[in-house]
């Protein structure tokens, strides 16, 4: 089953896609449950260790709106609680547009609200959260992609900040998660012109980790998942705490941080246990503990 997600933006006729993540069902090395609560804009799933949020909103053309996102949280959140769950994986489905929300704001609208805030809770999220990410991946789409821990791209995946080109800048993290990782030059090219770039150049950037032909994404992007909730979990929360104080922190602070962590991860049954599975020479037996 192909499925694939995109959020557009519409001005006077002209049509600027702006977010698709696009997936591969092709699952078969997993183990599928559907988790179902009463959404209706997302599914959430599971498969073996990783959970699954698909963004499935066909009324509005899957518009990246303040209640799906409520949803994504909400399936954020439960899956981060679940002691079964040790990485999460985002992803969408169906092509689709809506700018309905930003129609009518207005400054002390969106300021007294605090519109678009909702949208930093997934930095909150404690487990891995990767985003598999096809087709175009613009605005709010790139935003969102950037707020995971790692982004995964199909071959034909294009990203960009058009937001310039609506009287807009970005509003969720464009300006700055953008710049960390492509650098300042780099940045002001991209949010000034509003042009995308593609799958292959976020790859050089740093932006994304890895491209995959289209078929093979979604897979690729849970068997990473996978590949993280076989370890031990306090010790895969700590290590994503610690790269993302980086962000946060000096480099003397940021060290220090690491240090301080480091040296308080000998306290854990699970790291006495990797010591001894590796003088062994055998597989650690993790007990998250």
């Amino acid at each position: 089953m192909f499925v694939s997600f995109v959020r557009s933006l519409s001005r006077r006729g002209t049509h600027v896609p702006v977010f698709r993540f696009s997936t591969y069902s092709a699952l078969r090395n997993s183990e599928y449950k559907s988790d179902a609560p009463n959404y209706e804009n997302i599914l959430t799933e599971s498969h073996d260790k990783v959970g699954l949020i698909t963004l499935n909103r066909p009324k509005a053309l899957n518009a990246l709106s303040s209640d799906l996102f409520h949803e994504v949280n909400d399936a954020l959140k439960k899956f981060d609680n679940d002691s079964s769950i040790g990485a999460i994986v985002i992803t969408g489905n169906e092509p689709g547009a809506d700018i309905k929300e930003m129609s009518d704001q207005t400054f002390s609208k969106s300021y007294v609200t605090n519109f678009l805030g909702h949208w930093g809770e997934i930095n909150n999220v404690k487990k891995p959260v990767i985003a598999a990410v096809n087709g175009f991946a613009l605005g709010g789409g790139c935003e969102l992609a950037m707020s995971c821990d790692v982004i995964y791209a199909g071959e034909t995946a294009k990203f960009g900040q058009p937001e310039i080109k609506l009287g807009l800048i970005p509003g969720a993290g464009g300006t700055q998660r953008l710049t960390r990782v492509v650098g300042k030059s780099k940045a002001m090219e991209i949010v000034l012109s509003g042009r995308t770039f593609t799958a292959q150049e976020a790859e050089q950037w740093g932006l994304v980790s890895k491209v995959f032909p289209v078929g093979e994404l979604l897979e690729k992007t849970i068997e990473l998942g996978q590949e993280f909730a076989g370890f031990s979990q306090p010790v895969i929360q700590a290590a994503k705490e610690s790269v993302n104080s980086a962000y946060e922190l000096s480099l003397r602070e940021g060290c220090r941080f690491e240090r301080r962590i480091f040296q308080a991860l000998f306290s854990l049954s699970d790291s006495k246990e990797g010591r001894v599975a590796f003088e062994q020479k055998r597989e650690p037996k993790w007990t998250n503990n």
